[in-house]
């Protein structure tokens, strides 16, 4: 058995593989109410024979959203919606799982395919938050600095949403700190200019997101797992870099945290990032080296073999793949053939099965 195709077991959870999807905007929804396109985006995954699909970036309130387009788990209309998806990807014998996230400075702006940009006042904009009154980048709005007020009530936005999580049938959580979206602008003194108990110095710099991700834990059935997104490193002279995160994947294993999804970058418009086959990976192998924590690697993993190579070097405990998934929904089937292993597909699908 390859290790990509053994199972792989997190608290109450057991993925069949270790192929996840990775969360990917969608930016299709109406009233933050996923919608049948995210039925069958995310459905169609699980039939593909991924151990956790990840529903997209979803907003823990209204102004969290990066764009209207967004899903989010604020009320009960959300939740109802999420758990049609939620039953049917169980059904198929993935595990379901959803980012919480919140934008920050990142927030407001329109769907990409309409620019990106800032909204405007006549489009329905609204006030954007940060740790410090620094716009992302020019064409953004000054974000509104939060006061320690902001810091409490979003607190318990992110710990109210993993509820309606668990209560929309989430099997797995996970904490959006990377991207640079508000948490990760808490992290990063690149953004965060702060003197009070939330910015200065690393512990300060943490405080506001293990807060974050203590309440999610504990908001969340305890048998079921929560991971944690970062952003590695900012890719920028002066920013969040491997380091750092290594002492807060630390301090996420001591609170209970289960698994940390290696990303990077994304909090300032001019890194420099080194881009290439796996460029990632060696984040995910520090972190699961010197924390301690399971991890995972995402970015640029696109072969079977490549994957397979990841785990066996003990590089990652999981491979999460986005865009490897919107070519081919039904990545895991024919990498387990690549590789020589029989998985069961979809009876209605036997037929294809070669």
């Amino acid at each position: 058995m390859a290790l990509l195709f053994e199972p792989l077991r997190l608290r109450g959870a057991t993925f069949r593989n270790r192929v996840f999807v990775s969360p990917m905007c969608q930016y299709s929804a109406e009233g933050g109410v996923p919608n049948d396109w995210h039925l069958v985006h995310l459905g169609s995954r699980a039939v593909g024979g991924a151990a956790l699909v990840m529903a997209e970036a979803t907003g823990v309130s209204a102004d969290g959203r990066i764009s209207p387009g967004d899903t989010g788990i604020w009320n009960g209309a959300q939740v109802d919606a999420f758990r049609r998806i939620a039953s049917f990807v169980s059904s198929r014998g993935a595990v379901p799982g959803i980012q919480l996230a919140h934008a920050g400075r990142k927030a407001s702006t329109h769907v990409p395919w309409k620019g990106g940009k800032a909204l405007a006042a006549g489009e329905g904009a609204w006030t954007t938050l940060a740790p410090s009154a620094v716009p992302f980048a020019d064409g953004y709005t000054t974000p509104r600095e939060m006061a320690p007020a902001d810091v409490d009530r979003v607190t318990e936005e992110f710990a109210a949403a993993a509820g309606r999580a668990a209560e929309a049938g989430f099997g797995v959580v996970e904490v959006h700190a990377a991207h640079g979206y508000l948490l990760h602008e808490f992290l990063s003194p690149l953004s965060n200019r702060r003197s009070d108990a939330y910015g200065g110095p690393l512990e300060n710099r943490m405080r506001f997101p293990l807060r974050v991700a203590g309440a999610v834990r504990a908001a969340f059935p305890a048998e079921r797992p929560v991971f944690v997104r970062i952003s590695a490193t900012d890719w920028a002279e002066g920013g969040w870099d491997l380091p750092q995160s290594v002492v807060f994947a630390r301090r996420l294993e001591e609170l209970g945290v289960d698994l940390v999804d290696c990303s990077s970058g994304g909090l300032v418009p001019y890194a420099k990032v080194a881009i290439g086959p796996g460029y990632q990976v060696p984040f995910s192998e520090a972190i699961r080296r010197e924390a301690g924590i399971p991890t995972a690697a995402v970015g640029m993993i696109t072969e079977a073999a490549q994957a397979e190579g990841i785990l066996a070097a003990g590089k990652a405990d999981a491979i999460v793949m986005a865009r490897a998934f919107l070519r081919d929904p039904y990545w895991p089937l024919h990498a387990a053939k690549e590789l020589g292993v029989d998985v069961d597909w979809p009876s209605p699908y036997l037929r294809a099965k070669i």
